[in-house]
């Protein structure tokens, strides 16, 4: 855990502010869901909510059938990081931050395909190694919660690629409505 310096009071209605510096640094937006720990050392933990990260090995299970399925390497990310990776060594993505192109994309619930000449879409941030092929945001009862991503090895993907982006998304989606 790593000391700001910054200390904030609680008011009257019990509600603290998270400083502006630590919010942007931590992609924090408003209406953002924060979980909260405690230890019993007295510590309280605000920690981003991620839906998609409670799926755990159901997430890495559907991953490793999408990219065994469609023939590349593919992820699933929540709004911040990569959930879960298959088809290439886990260390390389695992648990990283997604590039801000990503976060655009999923914030715009927008999809992607690479085309010829096209620009390409990093999938984790200062990384120019793995770029996205085939990108479709997660949304679940009308948020974005996360994207499913299948990376490019060779050039332009297509439609079968595409289309199993969007029915792993939409999938996902109405999974974790219920």
């Amino acid at each position: 855990m790593k000391a700001t310096g910054i200390v904030r009071r609680i008011d009257d209605l019990g509600r603290v502010v998270i400083p502006k510096e630590i919010r942007r640094v931590l992609r924090i937006k408003e209406g953002a869901p924060l979980e909260i720990f405690t230890k019993q050392d007295g510590e309280i933990i605000f920690k981003k909510y991620s839906p998609i990260g409670e799926l755990g090995d159901f997430a890495y299970d559907y991953v490793d059938t999408l990219s065994k399925t469609s023939g590349t390497p593919a992820v699933i990310t929540d709004t911040d990081s990569v959930i879960a990776v298959s088809g290439i060594p886990k260390r390389e993505l695992a648990e990283k931050r997604v590039s801000s192109q990503l976060e655009k994309l999923m914030e715009e619930k927008t999809s992607f395909i690479m085309k010829t000449g096209s620009d390409s879409i990093p999938v984790i941030d200062g990384g120019d190694r793995y770029m996205a092929g085939v990108v479709h945001p997660i949304v679940s009862e009308g948020d974005t919660i996360g994207s499913v991503v299948l990376l490019n090895e060779n050039g332009t993907m297509g439609e079968v690629q595409d289309k199993l982006a969007q029915s792993a998304a939409g999938f996902l989606g109405k999974h974790m409505e219920s």
